[in-house]
């Protein structure tokens, strides 16, 4: 698939001197590029970069820019001249709400981003350590050997078992890791085709995907409605995300209101959820797929532990694990696009970008660039050692983003990942079975579409 030709000059406009981005070709009728983004958007988005710094694309009837250069893609992240708003931000309003810190933007966003912000220290941290270890060394157990393995069922039920128990502070039983494990792969595929193809009003008819949709994310909000009924029938007030929530107070002082209480919720246990489980599966199949590193990453924990299982405090000595964590990131990463939206006429590398336009990115293929990266396709971990981190230009790996959008939960997601890489290599082994499909399913995330390993002890 190739990007067809755009025009090769960006003229000047006349009026503020800045140049116009060239408009991609290829688009069809009411559809535009969406059609595109529909059938291969990894390679659709990969392949911008060499057709400007700035491109111009239309999504149905709207017209969006593309930057495709880290310093580009980094200095949007930092302009508050760009917010949080665009396709994703929309398609995304049915899970997240309005007024979680997800989708918030100025004084709102800084008095959330205040009441989160302390459950993601990093002298908090430490304190969820023996619920990761638990966690990570608990899922190494449910599994027998030879036996055959859903790494997204599995990936799920970690990710959100240590959210839950780390931040919610509850016993969140497997059935519930189910139930969001099947709702979470509906609602976000739905929620990425309204995102390029957005047909409004034909997303309200009784079709069966919509049907679909819509009971799957019913069902979402259901679980989130449950967490915080038990919580406040049981009167207990533990030290966490949840009850920092229930007790925080909007800027005049009163409680916050019960749709803001729920919209957090949604934002830490859902997007939260899904990204780090993405990012669990990916890291599975690299095991699988590159048994040199797997068994790099078991020598290492075994020099470091002794042969004791893997604990918390063994994650800041684990390097090489680390670096295996952040390399899966790079090539797959689980928020492979982003958009913003300009609050005002204003400029990005020389080009112009009207108020009110909205603007899409991808940290996939930023991440995969060639002019970045040598060796951009390559499965590389050492890329990552202090003595050639720094061929690697700054924005080009961005995986938590940058400035006060920044994940405030990096700290802590690493930390999970770098553990559960330790114990699962330090365990197994990893073959892929009959029936498996480690291609990549593309959505608001990335994930293997049906990824099936048989673990094969140590």
């Amino acid at each position: 698939m190739t990007v067809e030709s755009v025009r090769p000059e960006a003229p000047v406009t006349p009026e503020s001197g800045l140049r116009e981005a060239p408009l991609a070709g290829g688009g069809v009728p009411l559809l535009g590029h969406g059609l595109k983004l529909l059938r291969d958007p990894l390679a659709f988005m990969s392949q911008l970069r060499d057709h400007g710094d700035v491109v111009r694309l239309k999504l149905g009837p709207k017209e969006v820019y593309a930057p495709t250069t880290p310093d580009l893609t980094g200095a949007l992240a930092l302009n508050p001249d760009f917010v949080i708003a665009g396709p994703l931000w929309e398609s995304l309003e049915a899970l997240l709400g309005k007024e979680g810190v997800a989708t918030a933007n100025g004084p709102r966003h800084r008095r959330q981003r205040r009441t989160i912000q302390p459950a993601f220290r990093l002298d908090a941290i430490p304190g969820y350590g023996p619920i990761m270890e638990e966690e990570a060394h608990a899922l190494t157990e449910r599994w027998q050997p030879g036996e055959t393995i859903d790494c997204t069922t599995e990936s799920f039920r970690v990710a959100v078992r240590i959210a839950a128990r780390c931040l919610l502070r509850g016993d969140f039983m497997d059935e519930r890791a189910e139930r969001l494990c099947v709702a979470l792969a509906t609602v976000f595929r739905g929620m990425y085709r309204r995102m390029v193809v957005p047909l409004g009003p034909l997303y309200n008819l009784p079709l069966p995907p919509n049907r679909k949709f819509n009971a799957a994310l019913a069902d979402l909000h259901l679980l989130v409605d449950e967490i915080i009924a038990e919580r406040r029938a049981s009167g207990q007030k533990p030290d966490d995300l949840l009850t920092a929530l229930l007790e925080a107070k909007d800027d005049n002082g009163d409680p916050i209101g019960e749709q803001e209480i729920h919209d957090q919720v949604v934002a830490i246990v859902t997007p939260g959820s899904e990204t780090v489980a993405s990012t669990i599966m990916w890291l599975l199949q690299v095991l699988a797929e590159h048994p040199e590193h797997a068994d790099r990453v078991r020598d290492e924990v075994e020099s470091v532990t002794g042969g004791r299982p893997v604990a918390f405090d063994d994650v800041r000595s684990l390097r090489h694990t680390n670096n295996v964590v952040v390399e899966a990131m790079r090539l797959r990463p689980a928020v492979w696009i982003l958009t913003r939206r300009a609050v005002t006429d204003t400029e990005l590398g020389g080009y112009r970008i009207p108020a009110g336009a909205d603007i899409v990115y991808s940290p996939y293929a930023v991440q995969r660039d060639p002019k970045s990266y040598k060796g951009s396709l390559e499965f590389d971990p050492d890329r990552w050692l202090p003595e050639r981190v720094k061929e690697v230009p700054k924005y080009a790996m961005s995986p938590f983003s940058v400035g006060n959008r920044k994940c405030p939960s990096d700290h802590f997601s690493m930390a999970q990942l770098s553990l559960i890489t330790a114990a699962l290599a330090t365990k197994y082994r990893f073959e892929q079975v009959a029936g498996s499909d480690d291609g990549t399913r593309v959505g608001i995330t990335l994930r293997p579409h049906k990824l099936l390993l048989r673990p094969v002890p140590r």
